[in-house]
């Protein structure tokens, strides 16, 4: 009889619309992440705070969800799919409003951590569901229709913030995304069904508290590195990461000896899945570290405005969201391979380039480089990540996309601090010379900053490049039926 329900629930499912709530939540949601990233020099001066502060508007985002997606895979098995979106949904609401209204830059964190609670909740959440509803012959298509949404938030993000920046301030990003996080509740709960399967597994508290500290330590620590020189060697920075590192390895110990895992680290014995992993989180640092060092480079390296920095990025953010739909297509075609080796040998060569750029670098090379380098982002993202989820079964969806997206999140705080933290060391190695003025001195040691701190991407590609060669097509059938 059980059967005969859930047989019935399948047939009434409608993947497309669920889909497209999915990817416009997620839009909005990442939108806002990227568009705030344009703003950090203004916030910086209002707040009069140092990089090293406001950085912490991103890697406190990220924090959060490195915290948080850990749990995802057993949220998803204790509440429905509706509840867990209207929950993303009021959170994203109570975090922007927050922002909107901030007068201090404590308030602002808060905010910043609010909405990560619902960016939490609504990436794994988005990942399984199309798991779930579509067949695996059609995901490598799907999957690249979300990365051309989830691409574009971030390409069109710093142009309209640049341009709201400049006309009524960054509080104006906040006031932008409101009704529309707002409208896409009220219209996504009319659309949204329930697809996954409540079973209310055992919560273990223990392993809980153990992935909290694990994670939260390493992130914490990373991101207490952005400090600059020598805060590398600081107990704020070492402590939390040993603290870290050594509850994940507890965490693992305990997940793989329980016979019901809060998260089932056993996905890794795929080794697709794990080379698949692995290669988001190369992509990711990358992806982070540079959407952080490009605005502050166009901005205090070029000299130009908000509006003229977001319409420099603005290209490669377009184009990388058109070429993931294709990559999807090829991939279904094709497989992964020939799209992921490809795709590092245009980020270790556009990555090299970004660690040669000067204040006389046109804005026209940038644009170049920043759009190659994202086409071949683009080709290594989508293709890695669902080659590495066909391989594993389907009640493994929820640990392998927590798993997933846990690990994004920790490489882009990761990415983000040593950046940060590259970039300092940069900027104060760099010797002026005489007779420069006060601004061409800050441009030039800021530059020398980037330069520096653009070797991390380059050596994460390098890796990325040799691991590429062992990709293989994972061939599976149809679960949806």
């Amino acid at each position: 009889m059980t059967e005969k329900i859930n047989d019935l629930q399948q047939v009434e499912i409608k993947p497309l619309p669920i889909a497209i709530v999915l990817m416009i939540a997620a839009f909005i949601g990442l939108f806002s992440e990227t568009a705030l990233n344009m703003a950090f020099t203004n916030i910086m001066v209002d707040y009069q705070i140092e990089p090293h502060a406001v950085q912490w508007l991103t890697t406190g985002f990220l924090l959060v969800l490195g915290v948080l997606v850990p749990v995802s895979g057993l949220l998803i098995q204790w509440f429905s799919t509706r509840q867990l979106f209207a929950a993303s949904l009021i959170f994203s609401i109570i975090g922007t409003l927050i922002g909107a209204l901030s007068i201090s830059f404590p308030m602002l964190l808060i905010c910043r951590v609010i909405q990560a609670i619902g960016t939490a909740l609504l990436l794994p959440l988005m990942t399984n569901v199309i798991l779930l509803i579509f067949p695996a012959n059609k995901r490598g298509s799907v999957m690249g229709l979300m990365g051309l949404v989830i691409m574009c938030a971030p390409a069109i993000g710093p142009t309209i913030s640049g341009l709201l920046i400049d006309q009524w301030g960054w509080h104006s990003i906040f006031w932008l995304s409101l009704p529309i996080l707002i409208i896409t509740l009220v219209v996504g709960m009319a659309f949204m069904q329930n697809v996954s399967t409540i079973t209310k597994p055992r919560i273990d508290f223990v392993s809980l508290l153990l992935s909290t500290i694990g994670f939260g330590g390493v992130v914490y620590g990373f991101s207490s590195a952005g400090e600059g020189n020598g805060s590398w060697v600081s107990p704020l920075v070492l402590l939390p990461i040993v603290i870290g590192v050594i509850s994940l390895l507890l965490f693992s110990i305990r997940q793989l000896r329980s016979p019901e895992p809060m998260l089932d680290l056993r996905v890794f014995a795929h080794p697709m899945f794990s080379l698949g992993t692995i290669m988001v989180f190369l992509c990711m640092m990358m992806i982070l570290s540079s959407a952080i060092l490009l605005p502050l480079y166009l901005k205090g390296g070029l000299l130009l405005t908000a509006l003229a920095a977001g319409l420099v990025l603005l290209p490669g953010g377009l184009i990388n969201g058109l070429m993931s739909p294709v990559t999807g297509r090829l991939f279904d075609r094709f497989g992964p391979r020939y799209l992921i080796i490809p795709g590092f040998v245009l980020t270790t060569i556009m990555t090299f380039l970004f660690t040669r750029v000067t204040t006389e670098t046109s804005s026209a090379l940038i644009i170049f480089l920043h759009t190659v380098m994202l086409i071949g982002v683009a080709m290594i993202m989508m293709p890695a990540q669902t080659n590495g989820l066909n391989q594993l079964s389907r009640r493994h969806y929820p640990d392998g996309s927590a798993i997933m997206n846990t690990l994004s999140q920790i490489a882009g705080a990761i990415g983000t601090a040593v950046a940060i933290s590259l970039m300092a060391a940069g900027q104060s190695s760099y010797i002026p010379k005489e007779g420069m003025a006060n601004t061409a001195i800050a441009a030039e040691a800021l530059t020398t900053g980037v330069q520096t701190a653009f070797y991390l991407g380059l050596i994460a590609s390098i890796i990325g490049l040799v691991l590429s060669f062992f990709v293989k097509r994972v061939y599976v059938e149809d679960e949806t039926k």
